[in-house]
């Protein structure tokens, strides 16, 4: 994930918001005349207006499309076509997973397994749009939805959608309706997806790595399936956090010596911007004043030889161990180089 850069950012919508806009888009013609713009509330109050595209129909059903803007948000997502189709259906409003729309396989979601990947708050807002709708236009609430998204399936091969069991495609998200530029708070919130996913599996041993290359080589070393893998990033505290309320047996962590450095030094978040390697310190761990004027933790790797890299790994450990408390989780740790090679290992 890209961080915020200076200036102001634009927000954008979810794609919750957008199927939601479009569901509305399409009941509009289903019952009456396509618009071409709609309007609808989100949960906190905000009333965005919405191009819509693709507006087409045949007997019994209608379909509308909003393009998803997520403003300055780097989300794969962004200029994705959201297409809804409306039918009726036998009663009461039913979801559907059209093309590039994922489904469920695995427990441990909001939403149940074979269910479309369609979360709560934007079904909420949907069958909201839908009595809204119904009732100007005199008509029975029984709706059939059916999401699309053009190349979804594609798409989704750059989200954790794989690892977590949605196959097919997207998911359609959302609580607020609004994409905040740069959020952290969404990444923690897919590594929380991702370790309940892994409980409900029956998983014990997961890894939280701060990057691909230490994940492919995490992954590599124990064999752990893909939904076993934590793309932790920079939020280690994140993490630990939400692990210490959902506990797993074991926990791997993964990373290059840098990140691992101001681990072991007592950072919870990883980011340049936020922490940074005390090279004095780093020095004093090594027993060499010449760490002390190096410029990476991979120079001062190279300075002080392997057995800095054990001493780190070891100091890592504790810290995570620290954080988890008197239930921490069995734990090691894997230190690579630039190459995604092993360089220093710690635990079992």
């Amino acid at each position: 994930m890209t961080r915020k850069p200076s200036g102001e950012l634009r927000r954008g919508w979810t794609t919750g918001a957008c199927a939601t806009a479009a569901t509305k888009a399409a009941l509009m013609g289903l019952w009456g005349d396509f618009p071409d713009q709609v309007s609808i509330t989100l949960p906190k109050g905000e009333q965005p207006v919405f191009e819509v595209v693709g507006a087409c129909r045949g007997d019994g059903w209608a379909q509308a499309g909003i393009i998803k803007d997520a403003g300055d948000d780097p989300d794969v997502t962004h200029g994705a076509t959201i297409d809804v189709r409306v039918s009726t259906s036998i009663g009461g409003v039913v979801f559907k997973a059209g093309e590039g729309v994922g489904t469920v396989t695995k427990a441990g979601l909001p939403i149940g397994v074979g269910e479309a990947a369609i979360n709560p708050v934007p079904r909420a807002m949907m069958d909201e749009i839908v009595a809204e709708m119904a009732s100007e236009f005199g008509q029975s609430p029984n709706v059939e939805i059916t999401v699309s998204i053009p190349n979804g399936e594609e798409i989704a091969q750059k989200t954790w959608n794989p690892r977590l069991g949605i196959v097919g495609g997207l998911s359609v998200l959302g609580t607020t309706g609004i994409v905040r530029p740069f959020s952290c708070a969404a990444w923690i919130a897919s590594i929380h997806r991702g370790i309940d996913v892994a409980r409900a599996d029956g998983l014990t041993h997961v890894a939280g790595c701060t990057g691909n290359m230490s994940e492919k080589s995490v992954q590599a070393l124990y064999g752990l399936p893909d939904h076993a893998m934590l793309d932790m990033g920079d939020f280690i505290g994140g993490m630990i956090k939400y692990m210490r309320r959902n506990p797993i047996a074991r926990l791997t962590i993964g990373g290059g010596i840098g990140k691992l450095t101001k681990l072991a030094q007592g950072a919870v978040d990883l980011h340049s911007g936020r922490s940074q390697v005390d090279f004095d310190m780093l020095s004093e761990w090594a027993g060499n004043p010449a760490v002390a004027k190096a410029n990476t933790a991979l120079e001062a790797y190279e300075i002080a030889g392997p057995e800095l890299g054990q001493v780190i790994a070891r100091k890592a450990a504790k810290q995570v161990r620290a954080q988890f408390g008197e239930d921490a989780p069995e734990t090691d740790i894997v230190m690579i180089d630039r190459s995604g090679k092993i360089i220093a290992q710690v635990g079992l």
